[in-house]
């Protein structure tokens, strides 16, 4: 099989062959498993977790674009040199307050074809992670050179889609200071459904980055990628938050966002990206970024001043035979060291959030 435009019918696929060939491919190199997880990708990226593999999602042939290598001194052109956050005036008094910053958000969520209903929370929250674990560190006083200074993120979804929920979270560990690590160090994803679980793990590995996929079906199973030196679209969030002028702009390679590609079973790769930073109409920022190759378009809302906070998103992706518009907005946002409000008692603050 070679790499380019690949056009799949289900009903007239062999099962049997690409099974064959993953099996083949697992005891192979890296390269190779890669690959694999390419052909898996193209596979599962056809099939819902109660479809049959007998029939097209859309009742017809169904077309997936491959995307070329990208050369490392290509992707790694993307993000602008680094600064530390932690010099910008109001930095310290807003992020080392010993709270995070909780943002609750309605959604509505683009899944099979349609628009469900549904909450996000986006969490900020500054800590010491260990450069070389890849991990909070229990004593940052100890870890010396080692400990890195990080905004972190968490980022939860929960909507239904029919009789049951969708339930994702991501994680992401970005360095408050940039000079010295440019890049977010660790980005995980997870997703839990009915039908099973999956989780990916996106992380630093020497001069690039290291993917590790973990999924209930049979095609993607365990998957190990080399992805080299590029931006991750999981740290658009963060650099608003400590940046927005490191914000990528113009055409640049990107790893688009991880739930999608988790959402859409696409392959872990670069792909061509062209994103803009401007402002909008009501004054606040607009940081959009798109993907010729996979028909989807990223916009991004948050404040221009100082902590800049995230006011909304939009996503535009075309699946299922349809293009449809993901969309958030914020509806509560409070400041809280909530790891110490885990009591019975305790529950009447989640009124406050609108949880």
């Amino acid at each position: 099989m070679a790499l380019g435009e690949v056009s799949v019918r289900l009903d007239s696929l062999n099962f049997i062959h690409v099974d064959n060939y993953l099996q083949a491919a697992a005891s192979g190199s890296l390269i190779r498993r890669a690959f694999a997880g390419i052909v898996s990708a193209m596979v599962l990226g056809l099939i819902g977790c109660g479809s049959n593999s007998g029939s097209a999602l859309d009742g017809g042939s169904l077309t997936a674009n491959a995307v070329s290598p990208i050369p490392a001194a290509q992707a790694a052109a993307a993000l602008p040199p680094g600064n530390d956050a932690r010099k910008e005036p109001g930095f310290s008094e807003y992020w080392y307050q010993g709270k995070a910053e909780m943002n609750v958000f309605d959604l509505e969520q683009a899944r099979y074809g349609e628009i469900r209903s549904g909450q996000a929370v986006l969490i900020f929250v500054t800590e010491e992670y260990s450069r070389k674990k890849l991990v909070k560190l229990d004593d940052p006083g100890k870890a010396g050179d080692d400990a890195v200074p990080v905004l972190k993120l968490n980022f939860t979804r929960d909507f239904p889609t029919g009789i049951y929920t969708y339930k994702t979270m991501q994680s992401v560990f970005s360095p408050v200071d940039r000079s010295r690590d440019p890049r977010a160090l660790k980005s995980t994803t997870s997703v839990q459904e009915w039908c099973g679980h999956v989780f990916m793990d996106l992380h630093r590995s020497g001069a690039g980055y290291e993917a590790e996929v973990h999924s209930y079906f049979e095609g993607e199973s365990t998957q190990e990628t080399a992805l080299g030196d590029v931006f991750l679209e999981d740290e658009v969030w963060a650099l608003i938050r400590l940046d927005p002028n490191a914000l990528p702009t113009g055409s640049f390679q990107a790893i688009p966002g991880s739930l999608d590609i988790r959402l859409r079973h696409l392959p872990m790769q670069a792909t061509p990206a062209e994103a803009s930073l401007s402002r909008g109409e009501n004054g606040n920022m607009v940081y959009e970024i798109r993907y010729p190759e996979r028909d989807r378009v990223l916009r991004v809302f948050f404040e221009q001043e100082f902590p800049r906070a995230v006011t909304g998103w939009e996503e535009t992706v075309k699946s299922w035979g349809k293009t449809l518009t993901t969309k958030a907005v914020r509806r509560q946002q409070i400041m809280d060291d909530y790891w110490s409000h885990n009591a019975v008692s305790d529950e009447p603050m989640r009124r406050e959030l609108g949880l």
